[in-house]
């Protein structure tokens, strides 16, 4: 993700300028963030996670959504997280743009974003009611940080090595790392 902001606007003027937009744009309390493109890398461990995740999921009530869906943080935070997972009824805007209710949100990080990542991105999805699940997901190496919601705490686990297997118990199941790092060079 660029970091360098281009103006400030009103959250309307946001959704209007974003969707007539070619590419992505995130909101933050006013002002807007172009999102940049991806290594190879980035966009197979996006799918390869995704694709598991939704194998895991089938017969329940959960959905696996892209990065082209877009989160409400807050009235003024908007984001385009890798992917998302509601279970239940998604909630929408009346357009069913944006997402209100994800249980888990995956970010693949890149050099440029990692500190973003793991700082005030963590914090922001943090603040989503529904979320139980964020995972940072590293493109360099086999290794995943689990963050996860107890009760009214967050508590952090790291996994590494393509023999580590993630538990996922807010989605009744595991994610292996081999699955997510299958055929990446690293």
């Amino acid at each position: 993700m660029a970091i360098d902001s281009i103006r400030q606007m009103t959250v309307e003027e946001y959704f209007a300028f974003d969707e007539a937009s070619e590419y992505k744009n995130e909101y933050i309390d006013g002002e807007l963030y172009p999102m940049t493109g991806g290594t190879l890398n980035h966009g197979a461990i996006i799918m390869k996670t995704g694709f598991a995740l939704m194998r895991r999921l089938i017969g329940s009530d959960c959905q696996v959504f892209g990065g082209n869906v877009r989160n409400r943080v807050s009235p003024t935070r908007y984001l385009y997280p890798d992917i998302s997972v509601v279970c239940g009824t998604p909630e929408t805007d009346e357009r069913s743009i944006n997402l209100f209710n994800p249980v888990l949100i995956a970010e693949v990080t890149s050099p440029s974003s990692l500190d973003y990542d793991r700082g005030d991105k963590l914090r922001y999805y943090q603040s989503i009611a529904s979320l139980r699940i964020y995972l940072v997901i590293d493109q360099q190496q086999p290794l995943v940080e689990l963050y996860e919601r107890h009760d009214d705490s967050w508590q952090t686990e790291e996994y590494a090595g393509l023999d580590a297997v993630i538990p996922l118990p807010a989605l009744n199941c595991d994610l292996p790392l081999a699955e997510i790092y299958a055929g990446i060079e690293l």
